[in-house]
């Protein structure tokens, strides 16, 4: 390997999907917020 840094030498090394990993992220980002939401909503509502 005479050239490591020689970005042709390195095509498509990890095919990843990218739609499906905005979408999951999204996704798990969304949920976790959900989350959070629902348990400031009940902290609040048991603290009044």
């Amino acid at each position: 390997m005479e050239n490591a840094r020689d970005p042709r030498l390195h095509i498509n090394e990890e095919p990843r999907d990218d739609l499906m990993d905005t979408a999951l992220g999204f996704g798990a980002m969304f949920g976790f917020m959900f989350v959070v939401f629902t348990v400031a909503v009940v902290v609040k509502f048991l603290i009044s």
